[in-house]
């Protein structure tokens, strides 16, 4: 055993020690929100009674929070579904179908195309925020979810993030599959996308959790309560409950739930994805 990889050894407890309490400090703003959420609203503001964890346990706030008729719960959660899914879909399908056109074929202005897409993430969204919704006024779509899909259809980072992925697959695995008799097509959906199975987990947690915490957009063009998603209803429903804490920390554990669920789920593709660079062997 060499000397410097004693030395790495020797210092290993000290970086998970580190990293533990990093850890720690991130999570307990977190843990505080859902302990929080079981408490009164008495007892978070009262200093003299304050405490980590409840001392009166109780469900009220998730009581008031699912039994209020003002509150149509069920079909806000299934918009933030239905917009946060439509647009894995579609971003992570035409990311994956673009990112290998650009790293497997050759064709005229090939690279001025790929760096013209990859500079329009440096265009702020302020910028296009009017004439996006000018262009949505003109076919009737503001006030409705598909006007939160049908502009989400294309992500110019998906792109660059598949087509970096995608450029370090054997050719000659492409070239074998030509000589079988494959076409295009067939290789994308049965050589390619398989291969990038943990890049395309990755890049969909990504595209999830960006369109589940989004707010401004959705909070421009959805105008009805029954149309909207949830970022906005839980301001709405924090302004109509200023006065009790332990109801906004219930509704912010609420919305935050669904995105800690997904991605626990997909934890071990997403480790995987940030890891690889390419394909083994």
């Amino acid at each position: 055993m060499t000397t410097q990889s004693k030395s790495s050894r020797s210092y290993r407890p000290i970086i998970y020690i580190i990293l533990l309490a990093g850890c720690l400090l991130t999570l307990i703003p977190f843990i505080w929100t859902i302990l929080a959420s079981f408490k009164t609203h008495a007892e978070i503001i009262n200093p003299a009674n304050q405490s980590f964890f409840p001392r009166e346990f109780t469900t009220q706030n998730y009581e008031t929070i699912l039994t209020d008729p003002t509150l149509p719960l069920a079909r806000i959660y299934f918009n933030s579904i239905y917009v946060a899914v439509s647009n894995v879909i579609t971003q992570t399908f035409t990311s994956a179908l673009f990112g290998y056109v650009f790293a497997k074929f050759h064709f005229r202005y090939k690279r001025l195309l790929f760096w013209y897409i990859v500079a329009t993430m440096m265009i702020p969204f302020q910028l296009t925020m009017i004439p996006s919704y000018l262009i949505l006024l003109q076919f009737n779509l503001t006030n409705n979810l598909l006007g939160l899909v049908i502009l989400s259809w294309f992500n110019a980072f998906g792109i660059f993030l598949m087509r970096q992925f995608m450029i370090n697959i054997p050719d000659e695995l492409l070239d074998a599959a030509r000589v079988d008799g494959a076409n295009e097509w067939q290789i994308f959906m049965r050589i390619v996308l398989p291969q990038c199975g943990a890049i395309l987990a990755t890049f969909g947690v990504l595209v999830f959790i960006s369109n589940w915490n989004a707010y401004l957009w959705p909070l421009i063009i959805l105008r009805d309560v029954n149309v909207r998603t949830l970022p906005i209803i839980l301001t709405w429903y924090n302004d109509q409950h200023t006065a009790n804490l332990g109801i906004q920390m219930a509704a912010s554990v609420l919305i935050v739930m669904p995105i800690l669920v997904v991605y626990l789920i997909m934890n071990r593709w997403v480790v995987r994805g940030f890891a690889l660079s390419g394909i083994k062997g």
